[in-house]
């Protein structure tokens, strides 16, 4: 809390718990931060989701109506009397802590297990306050993305809170190399509501941040060892081979190529895949003058 009264600005992370790069970006930031010079407040979570965080997992583990696994970012803001303790956590979290103290949110995230990825914001960039600070990160892609119900940035844009998504890199490690991007873009935004003082660092701008308002999924169509032939921010083009599959064997079951053309957002880390699991993740521009097979799947 600064010395100087100014905006609330929210840094979220472990919403998933093996989103580790996430939770050390926002701590990062706060480890810069001197109250004495600040105006304003910055409200730091490290694990909304601790029982997913203590076994470095994605999602919840629910026992209420027999084992299964719950993922707490499809349910926000949550039902304070709802039939799973994630709901229940969601609504005290959402109403008490998140709800009541932000004026601004930013809600860190990592790849999901088994996926790598580039340096991402998922933003609704038609939200004027959203995009100013979309655009002061020094990441390479921007997704032009407006959610749906049950996300965090979702449930804080209902009731007034201007929030976006940093996807930062891969999960389960703390990753050195893309975190510094992310920290300075967190003391842009900071620096941009006048909580902090001093020049902005780089910018989207500096970076030539690619911009893309929909996400194409090559999914698998076999099962068997996957190969991926492409590269985080590669620039394909449709028709393009992405990966190839083969069985225990060797043999080639499956090619799979890009429908469309644009940069490579994501793509499967795990050897194997099943049908149906998202092999490769391509952010594009619709505006472009291309055939497109569009899925609104995002790989948080």
């Amino acid at each position: 809390k600064g010395a100087q009264p100014g905006p609330r600005v929210a840094l979220i992370s472990g919403v998933h718990g093996d989103e580790i790069s996430s939770i050390r970006t926002v701590q990062r930031v706060m480890e810069q931060l001197d109250p004495a010079a600040m105006s304003g407040t910055v409200l730091a979570v490290f694990d909304v989701s601790r029982p997913a965080l203590v076994t470095m997992q994605r999602r919840w583990h629910n026992s209420g109506r027999g084992i299964g696994l719950i993922d707490i970012n499809r349910e926000w803001p949550g039902n304070a009397n709802g039939g799973t303790a994630s709901s229940r956590h969601a609504a005290l979290v959402f109403s008490q802590l998140l709800a009541p103290n932000a004026d601004y949110a930013i809600d860190f995230h990592t790849a999901a297990t088994g996926m790598d990825m580039t340096d991402l914001l998922l933003a609704p960039m038609d939200q004027p306050e959203v995009r100013a600070m979309a655009e002061l990160f020094p990441i390479r892609q921007i997704f032009d993305f407006a959610g749906y119900p049950g996300l965090l940035p979702v449930a804080l844009a209902d009731v007034g809170i201007p929030t976006f998504t940093p996807e930062v890199g891969a999960p389960r490690i703390v990753d050195q190399e893309m975190i510094p991007a992310f920290v300075e873009g967190t003391m842009n935004v900071l620096k941009h509501h006048g909580i902090l003082p001093g020049p902005l660092g780089r910018t989207g701008k500096d970076t030539a941040a690619f911009v893309g308002d929909r996400m194409h999924v090559v999914a698998a169509s076999e099962g068997g060892f996957v190969e991926v032939l492409v590269q985080l921010d590669e620039e394909v083009s449709p028709g393009q081979k992405v990966a190839t599959q083969r069985n225990a064997f060797g043999e080639v079951v499956a090619d799979y190529a890009t429908d469309t053309g644009g940069r490579v957002t994501a793509f499967r880390t795990d050897a194997t895949a099943e049908p149906g699991d998202p092999l490769v993740f391509i952010l594009f521009d619709s505006t472009a003058p291309q055939e497109q097979d569009v899925a609104e799947v995002v790989p948080e």
